[in-house]
């Protein structure tokens, strides 16, 4: 995960809507389904995926009333958290 491309999606959320990050992660999650894809090109949707799936929580948090530094910050460090 990319905090900088975390930070990049979650403006795209807050200019447009989450639906559409959504929406991207159902067509990532199916075309990572095809037995065409080749592992170098499933490790990049992957890392799509978790970057659109943690400006989704981001998203939240700030929903929430965190303020958008805070929830950034605290995403990203349970996500260290979780790695060691």
């Amino acid at each position: 995960m990319k905090l900088p491309v975390i930070k990049h999606i979650n403006k795209f959320i807050v200019e447009n809507d989450a639906d559409f990050v959504q929406e991207a992660i159902q067509l990532l999650e199916h075309i990572s389904e095809s037995r065409a894809i080749k592992d170098e090109e499933l490790d990049v949707i992957g890392e799509l995926l978790s970057n659109m799936y943690g400006a989704l929580e981001v998203q939240k948090m700030i929903a929430e009333g965190m303020p958008e530094k805070d929830a950034l910050n605290g995403f990203m460090q349970r996500v260290v958290g979780s790695i060691n």
